[in-house]
């Protein structure tokens, strides 16, 4: 696996012999981003999902930022033949070509969620929920300013993006 996901501490050494304190975010979902990134303990916290989910690694806590597309929709996405689909905490997940029947399905039930698109990927999720409102959400409960955060990554190269603060 390439990208910035640590699989040992020495290149984080130095951050997090400094005080700074690291955050990880990322458009993968936790369950994915745990067989990819082993060394998630570094990182006082994970927001996953592009933003709709908190995971504080020091203890296990998981945080919804936002509620799942309703059961219906994914069932109604599978009946007009959308698939893989993925499922996570918040955030369905589907691949080109499935946009317009994602889109049409959204307008149907009457929904109010945004698609975004990441290198073939087809991510549906709550209004305004993003990985900046993520970020904002940890940094919160970090007691944190975002002005004393910085944020690295590189999405189209690397599986995880990391912020540093």
């Amino acid at each position: 696996m390439g990208g910035s996901c640590p699989r040992r501490k020495a290149p984080w050494s130095g951050l997090l012999a400094s005080g700074r304190r690291l955050v990880l975010v990322t458009g993968r979902e936790l369950d994915d981003l745990q067989k990819v990134c082993p060394r998630l303990d570094l990182f006082e916290y994970v927001v996953a999902e592009n933003g709709a989910l908190l995971y504080k690694p020091s203890t296990g806590e998981e945080t919804p930022l936002a509620a799942r597309p309703p059961e219906a929709f994914v069932t109604l996405l599978r009946q007009r033949g959308v698939g893989p689909i993925s499922v996570g905490r918040v955030i369905v997940a589907t691949w080109e070509p499935h946009e317009s029947t994602v889109l049409a399905t959204i307008r149907d039930l009457g929904l109010e969620l945004q698609v975004i698109f990441n290198k073939g990927a087809v991510m549906i999720l709550p209004a305004g929920v993003n990985k900046a409102t993520g970020l904002a959400s940890a940094l919160e409960k970090m007691e944190l300013s975002p002005h004393n955060a910085v944020g690295i990554g590189d999405g189209r190269e690397r599986p995880c993006a990391t912020g540093f603060v």
